[in-house]
C-alpha cells in the first residue's frame, strides 16, 4: 500500500464519518437511520487505519482475498438499510392508509352534517 492510497483511505473514512455526524447535527439524519452509516465510517476509518486488521479478519473467516470482505461487509450493510427503510415504508403507507380513512369518514360526517343544517336551516326559512 503506498502512502497516498493509505491517506486517501483515512480521508475518505473520515470525510464520510462527518457528513454523518454534521446531517446528525442539522437533524437531516435521524440517529436510528445513522446506526448503519456510523458503523461502517467506524470500521472504515480503523481499515484504513490499521489495514493488516482487514487481513487478519479476512483470514479468520477464511476469504482468500481481503477486498472481497469489504465489498461482502458493504453489501450487508447496504442490506441492512434497505431493510431498515422498508419496514419503516411499511409503517408509513399503513399509517397513511389509516389516516386517509378517517380523512375520508371526517368528509362524509361533516356531509351529513351540512345536509341536516341546511334541512333545518331551510324549514326554519320556510316556515
Amino acid at each position: 500500500m503506498t502512502l497516498a492510497s493509505y491517506i486517501f483511505g483515512i480521508a475518505t473514512a473520515l470525510l464520510g464519518l462527518i457528513v454523518v455526524i454534521e446531517m446528525l447535527r442539522r437533524h437531516r439524519l435521524r440517529e436510528r437511520h445513522a446506526v448503519w452509516w456510523l458503523i461502517a465510517g467506524t470500521l472504515a476509518l480503523l481499515v484504513g487505519i490499521f489495514p493488516d486488521t482487514l487481513r487478519l479478519a479476512a483470514g479468520l473467516f477464511g476469504i482468500e482475498v481481503p477486498i472481497n470482505l469489504v465489498f461482502f461487509v458493504s453489501i450487508a450493510t447496504l442490506f441492512l438499510v434497505c431493510l431498515q427503510h422498508s419496514a419503516e415504508l411499511t409503517k408509513l403507507e399503513s399509517k397513511a392508509r389509516v389516516l386517509a380513512e378517517q380523512s375520508a369518514l371526517q368528509e362524509l360526517r361533516m356531509r351529513a352534517v351540512e345536509e341536516r343544517l341546511a334541512e333545518y336551516t331551510g324549514e326554519r326559512k320556510a316556515g
